[in-house]
């Protein structure tokens, strides 16, 4: 599948390239179709990114790799396969990591003829085969800025400081992806956007952004605090969800957006399953009760409140307002750290105030630096038994508490499902929600890299795939992160 031949092979492939992984390691690929390792190889070199100095070792690398073909449900194939295993091993008792990248409904075959009926289940039934052995990957824990959010908010004290209510007026967390479902219907029809994208990956990021300083950089320091975050948060109320699912644009110069979700042949023409969706959470906590989290799937934003005293009301536009300031942390791609602030425009006599920022863009700052892919850094911590950037049960435990209510009322179909064109840049219905709720969107600022694009038509800003955004806006000084 796409994982397996975009990430896991690669994945392995680099950590063993660069050194990561022991000399007697051996990979041994558990699938149901009789594929070989040869074809498997050939689909996937195009993401192995192999140099021309390389081939020698890569070759090495292809033959520490073996497919065995099997069921998911047959005893005797899972006996198989641990025969092959101790045969490459050459030992009984050789060290094994069990990687399972499998649709919910087969893990409980898979791990002793794991059914994700609630994921309480899955955890007790994994707890008992393997205690303090999981590893719950989610892969947005393993880039590089949502891991430099907890350095951003803990080591700098002007962020710290002002990292709550008092400063931050709303946070919108948004994720886009500028993508169809083509190639994954089957995956998408039966778990829809909230399951896909809003219950881990921006439930992780809403963590990491709003929790209480841990105690150390361990694992379960960290774990602790967002599991504390996210018990204070209250379930999600029908009146703050707006979903919509994407129709075609006919219009669009774009092929794949010329045909909506219902245009697929292998969807049913009647199927409800959102791809989009706007929550609003509440956190009952003092640091950051009235604040509101809205969480978006399509982006990141922290909005900070205006700056008090309106000082310069008289040199402004009387139509208009100041900006707000704000933070941006480019999370994907192109990653980037920019601090947006109000400054004088230059060469003018009098306080003409303009939006410019302070930039820290990866690719210029750090030109010979590669950053590691997601899954290259979460898989070297599972062999390095590093637990800081992986899932525990008793997040996952809260996470489907908030979203649980929600899923039942769109299950009933009691939360209206509004169209949207392909590749739009969002929901009417969804930024009324936000402005409820305190957050203000003005549109008048271009981040400099986008400056040389001609924008034609504001509502219709082409997006780059799969950016998160964080944006909080402070009283202030407002904050985005993206």
């Amino acid at each position: 599948g796409d994982l397996t031949k975009k990430k896991i092979y690669p994945t392995l492939w680099w950590l063993y390239r660069d050194g990561f992984l022991p000399e007697c390691i051996r990979f041994i690929g558990y699938i149901r179709s009789q594929i070989t390792i040869e074809k498997i190889f050939e689909n996937a070199a195009k993401y192995m990114k192999v140099q021309e100095n390389e081939c020698e070792i890569y070759e090495k690398f292809v033959q520490l790799n073996t497919n065995i073909a099997g069921l998911y449900d047959n005893r005797q194939d899972f006996e198989h396969l641990n025969v092959e295993a101790n045969k490459l091993s050459q030992e009984d008792s050789a060290h094994r990591i069990f990687y399972l990248a499998l649709p919910p409904s087969i893990y409980k075959s898979v791990t002793e003829l794991i059914n994700l009926a609630s994921s309480n289940k899955l955890s007790l039934h994994l707890s008992k085969f393997f205690t303090e052995e999981i590893y719950r990957i989610d892969h947005y824990l393993g880039k590089e800025m949502v891991q430099n959010i907890i350095v951003l908010r803990f080591v700098n004290q002007i962020l710290s400081r002002v990292w709550n209510r008092d400063s931050i007026a709303a946070v919108l967390i948004i994720f886009k992806e500028d993508i169809g479902t083509q190639g994954r219907d089957g995956y998408f029809d039966a778990f829809g956007i909230i399951r896909d994208v809003i219950q881990n990956h921006l439930m992780q990021i809403l963590s990491i952004i709003a929790m209480k300083k841990p105690r150390s950089t361990k694992g379960e320091d960290i774990r602790d605090e967002k599991v504390k975050l996210l018990r204070s948060v209250a379930p999600i109320k029908i009146e703050d969800v707006v979903i919509g699912q994407y129709i075609d644009d006919k219009d669009s110069p774009d092929v794949e957006h010329q045909q909506g979700y219902l245009d697929d042949k292998d969807v049913p023409k009647d199927l409800t399953t959102p791809t989009f969706v706007q929550v609003v959470l509440s956190i009952n906590n003092e640091r950051w009760d009235g604040a509101p989290f809205i969480l978006r799937a399509a982006e990141v934003h922290i909005q900070l409140h205006d700056a008090p005293g309106r000082m310069f009301d008289e040199n402004f536009d009387p139509n208009n307002t100041l900006a707000r300031d704000e933070l941006v942390i480019r999370i994907q791609p192109n990653e980037a750290i920019y601090l947006k602030v109000n400054t004088k425009r230059p060469a003018e006599m009098s306080f003409s105030i303009e939006e410019t920022e302070l930039d820290l863009t990866y690719d210029k700052c750090y030109q010979d630096i590669q950053l590691p892919d997601a899954y290259e850094r979460l898989i070297l911590d599972v062999f390095m038994d590093t637990k800081i950037n992986f899932v525990c049960s008793n997040e996952l435990q809260e996470a489907w508490r908030i979203v649980k209510p929600i899923l039942a009322e769109i299950d009933k179909k009691k939360i209206p499902i509004i169209p949207y064109k392909f590749g739009s840049v969002g929901i009417r219905e969804a930024f009324d929600v936000a402005v409820k709720h305190g957050y203000i969107f003005r549109g008048t600022y271009i981040w400099k890299d986008e400056r040389s694009i001609s924008i034609t038509n504001k509502e219709q800003t082409k997006t780059d795939n799969k950016t998160i955004f964080l944006l909080l806006e402070f009283k202030n000084i407002f904050f985005l992160l993206i």
